[in-house]
């Protein structure tokens, strides 16, 4: 018996160690990406700034497997009734699969888009995109941004920011075809947002629609805006081996009976038939469910006798605590109804990306990206042993805040509590005494020291997407 793991995103890494640590010995288990390291997908847009980083968010998928096959390999297209994936290296025969490859950038046929603007979905593009904005850091240009869900204003944040760094005199352009950025979140949180961006020196223009592209120009319904790097982060679509679809899955992640499409490569309905936001956090715990089914289904065919009843499979329920987003070196976070900014919100980006690494086993991935982040000591002077028990004591990022995410869908609607610090001084939070929905509930703040024992800020970030944005694979 094999069983194939399609990608090697957050969901297809996911999966396959749950596996890969519980199937039976006889159980093949072949991971397929068509790159060797698996990608810290919502950190992507910091290489923007810091180019350093981009060994610390990746990590070699021969590290984190125990006896699963890796194959380097790109998927084509899956035969579902032959059971076979066709890969640019030859066949993979298979009894059951997990298609977890994640989502591409739609340009949805926009003239001129795809030729000149830049995605940002590889380490190659941040690259691409680093380089061009430093052009036009020196030329004393324009950048535009195309799309305000979580990755648009993150990559908007961070060239605002690289701009500051550089001392250059740059426009940061950010366009949104709805009426407010965030637009899938609740009010109070697309608020926050849009007042960071204003804050980090971005141009906010909502009720925007982008019509065409030119070398030197997006056309839009508002007019012509120019520009010198131009960036696209406004839509996603299914990979090219699903024929471009994202086909619709319900709460057992089952497209067939041997087949399970997990993550931003399909459009899942859970349990309850609310619609899931294509985010990692999502993708992580669609893939707890999928490799737990996977185990029962493996468990039924090994053991079970040919006339017994086919096992009961998990069901997905979709239930995320909060949101988070950079903006430059700001942060906003959503947990229930409470939106933070500053020193708490920083607070909670540090536990993402080192939580999803140290959860995956990339003790030393974790470390680096912490020290990049917060600024600390030498990582070799570091006890690895006192460090991995630290890192033990990081939440889980899919069980703390939806903090990589991507296509995402707002939550229930809240009553409003926007908490925000300035750039210096102590943080305020508002802890609800009273029942929260209460029209006038009575507060109780809580100050926090805005000084850590370093003298040092914390920044981790985020999703990767909300309506019509890039998304985590």
């Amino acid at each position: 018996m094999r069983i194939a793991v399609l990608g090697a995103g957050y969901a297809g890494v996911t999966v396959a160690r749950r596996l890969d640590a519980r199937l039976p010995p006889e159980v093949e288990l072949v991971v397929v990406d068509e790159d060797p390291t698996h990608l810290v997908q919502h950190e992507l847009h910091r290489l923007v700034r810091y180019p350093a980083l981009e060994d610390a968010i990746q990590v070699p998928l021969d590290d984190l497997f125990d006896r699963a096959e890796i194959r380097t390999a790109r998927v084509e297209s899956i035969d579902r009734d032959r059971r076979r994936v066709h890969l640019s290296d030859g066949d993979l025969d298979y009894d059951y699969v997990a298609v977890c490859l994640g989502a591409q950038t739609a340009f949805y046929d926009l003239p001129g888009l795809a030729e000149h603007a830049v995605p940002l979905k590889r380490v190659e593009d941040a690259h691409a995109i680093r380089e061009s904005f430093l052009d036009t850091c020196a030329a004393g240009g324009t950048a535009v941004v195309g799309g305000a869900g979580l990755s648009g204003v993150q990559v908007a944040g961070e060239l605002a920011a690289l701009a500051d760094e550089e001392g250059a005199d740059v426009d940061v352009v950010l366009l949104e075809q709805l009426g407010s950025v965030a637009p899938s979140f609740p009010e109070n949180f697309q608020r926050a947002v849009h007042d960071e961006l204003v804050a980090r020196g971005v141009d906010v223009r909502t009720g925007t629609t982008v019509e065409r592209a030119t070398a030197d120009a997006v056309e839009t319904d508002a007019g012509a805006v120019p520009y010198d790097t131009l960036v696209w982060t406004g839509g996603i679509r299914g990979p090219d081996a699903m024929g471009r679809d994202r086909p619709a899955v319900r709460g057992d992640l089952r497209l067939d009976a041997r087949t399970f499409v997990v993550g931003d490569a399909a459009q899942i309905v859970d349990a309850d038939g609310e619609a899931v936001p294509a985010s990692a956090s999502a993708a992580l715990r669609e893939a707890r469910v999928v490799a737990d089914n996977l185990l029962t289904l493996v468990r039924h065919d090994r053991e079970a006798d040919p006339d017994d009843f086919l096992p009961r499979l998990q069901q997905y329920r979709f239930d995320v605590p909060g949101w988070i987003v950079s903006v430059g070196d700001g942060t906003v976070a959503q947990v229930g109804p409470t939106v933070l900014r500053g020193r708490a919100a920083l607070a909670m980006k540090t536990t993402v990306g080192a939580g999803h690494l140290s959860s995956i086993g990339a003790i030393r991935q974790a470390a680096d990206l912490v020290e990049t982040e917060l600024g600390t000591g030498g990582i070799e002077a570091v006890d690895g042993e006192e460090l991995e028990a630290a890192l033990d004591d990081v939440p889980d990022p899919a069980e703390v805040v939806d903090g990589v995410g991507g296509h995402g869908t707002g939550t229930a609607d809240a009553p409003d509590r926007t908490v925000s610090e300035e750039p210096a001084g102590p943080i305020e939070i508002e802890i609800p005494v009273d029942d929260e929905t209460d029209d006038d509930p009575e507060h109780r703040t809580v100050d926090l020291d805005r000084e850590t024992d370093d003298d040092t800020e914390a920044e981790t970030d985020a999703d990767a997407d909300a309506n019509g944005d890039e998304s985590a694979e």
